[in-house]
């Protein structure tokens, strides 16, 4: 059982009684449980008809109320979660299954699951004859309930050719113990539907709907930047988004599941892949079609460039968040970056532009803008948020009011975001606590990124565009450039001066004051702000490492310090994603349900990163570091511990400092501090740990004034 109730009666004398309070933890055979105390209102005292006139404060005051003693699931072994499935009432406990639902591959498989949760109901159907028939009939409606959900909620989990096992597991089930059930009926529809589709012809199969569209219809039109309308532009990029994020399935996100990717099991984030193919098709395009022809002039190399903002002003109007950062990825990465010329001959107007609209992915407190402005728009039925600072885009948004009053549209959003969020609780948070038991409770956090996911699902229903054939043929046919040819052209174009400029070095030095993300697990300081694919990349010689650096899948700081979450999606990596400095999740409150907290409430622990400081040339210019749980009662020693361990080194952690990395400056934290209220959090939560020098060793007291940086 999951949810045990014990009850009490007594009278309140106070109506500001919390509903819920949390009473402790309680360890049962094989899980464990956060046992929470709530208050329910029990009855109202009657008054007699004889006092009805008269107001009695004693009366009116006392209060009966009923304690319920509730019990969550926190972690247990996987058969103790499937058993938590079934309840005393007969009715699902809705916010557990569609955690279960939504997470349990990151754990489990769909047989394993399904094989324990017949067992389960087999051993209710062997018990009933011993007593407690009508609860045990409860627990085994219920778990027909959670077949249904599964079944109707996730087919591809039993979609699994060409022996449909899973399906056939449940046929023998329903066969057995519900025949002629209306389960038995949906099985067996499922298996037919299935086989006919395995079957199909493909020479029978009708061709892609812009196929059978004729050369009229589609118009032959010929598209040419930077001519193309940016609406028209807009829309079909959000036509293609909103196709891939309504195909999106949520639970592929799972940093559990998304760090297996490999060759061999690709498939099993599929429409993962597919979203990060789509913005890499975007973003490289923007910097091909501005690097492509050498030969240009400058103003109209910069009319490209315009157009390109433009195209993303409209994607901000339809809200389109996923091709806008695609779009200025491409403008932000160093072979378009470093064009100055060219950007010195585009209007102040649309630099302003440019950097507002940068300005939305700024990962400042946790991309708290990007985060604040999906809770806003997310399911709003147009955009109408800007900053205080975004002259331009208020000018825009006050036209664009005017034009399309009756006209909404849903929301796409950045999908790094969530990978990053998701990613990082895995983490940050461990599969597995206690004496071997699955951690429920980092379930539930992962369960509620993928429902805001599944939320924007809906609301990208409101978009309708129409499919233009020959605006995808024309996409499909640009040429696309690799990272050496796009800054070998990029050159070409505005050849390297003698000296790094201002913009320049603000790229080579990403550690001081750098405001971009790395991989989690990550070794090197390759650092995308797209999502970056290496499926087909061309190999580069060691020698070129300066300008891998500086190529569109490492991505440059933007002028205004709006620098973009990066991702490593290669089928290669193990188990590589992006990072955030600081970690805060909504929580599921104490009654099981979702819960908003605000972005600037402290979280329980932050993701800090932490550079070796080494004398080794060889490695100079790459920021060799690893990502950390703070949590907000460790001392300076344990997070030294936890940080040598990471990165691999042996020895005493009194023998090492550690010290936050701030723009102008490093704090060195005191030997024995609560770290966790010691940094400053205004910044990146990126440190650097060094051996202890003999100065070092004699400068107590001076650790929080800090050392100059040089």
């Amino acid at each position: 059982m999951r949810d045990v109730t014990v009850r009490a009666t007594f009278v309140c004398f106070c109506d500001e009684i919390p509903t819920w309070r949390l009473w402790g933890e309680e360890k049962a055979d094989g899980a464990l449980y956060t046992v929470y105390l709530k208050k329910v209102r029990y009855h109202r005292p009657t008054r007699s008809l004889s006092s009805s006139h008269s107001d009695s404060d004693d009366e009116i005051s006392h209060l009966e109320w009923e304690t319920v003693r509730v019990r969550f699931v926190k972690a247990g072994t996987l058969r103790k979660l499937v058993e938590a499935l079934s309840t005393d009432d007969g009715e699902l406990e809705t916010t557990y299954i569609n955690v279960f639902l939504a997470t349990y591959r990151s754990f489990s498989t769909a047989k394993e699951v399904l094989k324990l949760l017949l067992e389960r109901y087999e051993e209710l159907c062997e018990s009933s004859q011993n007593g407690r028939t009508e609860q045990l009939e409860q627990h085994k409606k219920t778990l027909i309930s959670a077949l249904h959900v599964w079944l109707d909620s996730y087919p591809e989990d039993f979609k699994d050719p060409p022996n449909y096992s899973a399906l056939r597991l449940l046929l023998n089930f329903c066969e057995d113990f519900l025949p002629n059930t209306e389960l038995d009926a949906k099985v067996r529809h499922r298996i037919d539907r299935y086989t006919r589709e395995a079957h199909v012809d493909p020479l029978l199969t009708p061709p892609p709907a812009f196929a059978m569209r004729s050369i009229a219809s589609a118009g032959w039109r010929c598209y040419k930047l930077p001519d193309i309308p940016v609406r028209h532009f807009a829309e079909q990029l959000t036509r293609m988004d909103v196709d891939l994020f309504k195909k999106l399935v949520p639970h592929q996100c799972l940093g559990g599941v998304w760090s297996r990717r490999d060759r061999s099991r690709s498939h099993e984030a599929a429409t993962v892949l597919a979203t990060v193919n789509q913005f890499n098709a975007v973003s490289f395009r923007v910097i091909s079609s501005i690097l492509v022809e050498p030969c240009l002039r400058t103003h109209d190399r910069a009319s490209l460039i315009v157009c390109w903002i433009d195209i993303a002003q409209e994607l901000r109007l339809i809200k389109n968040f996923s091709s806008l950062k695609a779009i200025i990825s491409g403008l932000q990465s160093n072979p378009i970056y470093r064009l100055q010329k060219t950007w010195q001959a585009i209007s102040r107007e649309k630099i302003e532009l440019f950097d507002e609209l940068a300005r939305i992915f700024s990962e400042d407190n946790n991309q708290l803008a990007q985060r604040e402005l999906l809770m806003k728009e997310g399911t709003a039925k147009f955009a109408d948020t800007v900053g205080e600072n975004d002259k331009q885009l208020q000018k825009i948004f006050q036209k664009q009011n005017n034009h399309t009053a009756n006209i909404s549209f849903g929301t796409i959003p950045y999908l790094g975001t969530f990978l990053t969020d998701l990613t990082m609780i895995d983490t940050a948070i461990p599969d597995i606590i206690g004496d071997g038991l699955i951690n429920f409770d980092k379930r539930r956090k992962e369960f509620e990124v993928l429902a805001q996911i599944k939320l924007l699902q809906g609301a990208a229903n409101a978009y309708h565009f129409i499919e233009d054939a020959a605006f995808d043929r024309w996409f499909d046919s640009i040429l696309v450039l690799d990272d050496r040819e796009a800054y070998q052209l990029s050159c070409q174009i505005e050849p390297p001066t003698g000296g790094p400029n201002r913009k320049d070095r603000n790229i080579r030095k990403p550690i001081q004051g750098h405001q971009k993300n790395d991989s989690i697990t990550s070794t090197s300081s390759s650092n995308s702000s797209q999502f970056y694919c290496d499926v087909d990349s061309v190999p580069s010689s060691p020698h070129d490492s300066i300008d891998r650096k500086l190529s569109p899948s490492q991505m440059s700081n933007s002028s205004s310090n709006s620098s973009l979450p990066s991702l490593d999606v290669s089928l290669n990596s193990s188990h590589s994603g992006s990072a955030n400095n600081r970690l805060q999740v909504p929580s599921l409150n104490n009654s099981g349900t979702l819960s908003n907290h605000s972005q600037k409430s402290s979280p329980d622990f932050y993701i800090i990163k932490v550079t070796y400081e080494t004398d080794n040339r060889e490695t100079e210019g790459i920021v060799l570091y690893k990502s950390i749980m703070l949590s907000n009662n460790e001392r300076t020693p344990q997070v030294i511990r936890n940080a040598m361990y990471k990165l691999g080194l042996e020895g005493n952690p009194d023998q090492y400092t550690l010290a936050q990395v701030l723009p102008e400056k490093e704090m060195l934290l005191p030997p024995n501090s609560n770290v966790y209220y010691a940094v400053n959090t205004a910044h990146n939560l990126n440190f650097i740990l060094r051996p202890k020098k003999l100065s070092d060793a004699n400068s107590s007291g001076k650790y929080l004034k800090g050392k100059s940086k040089s």
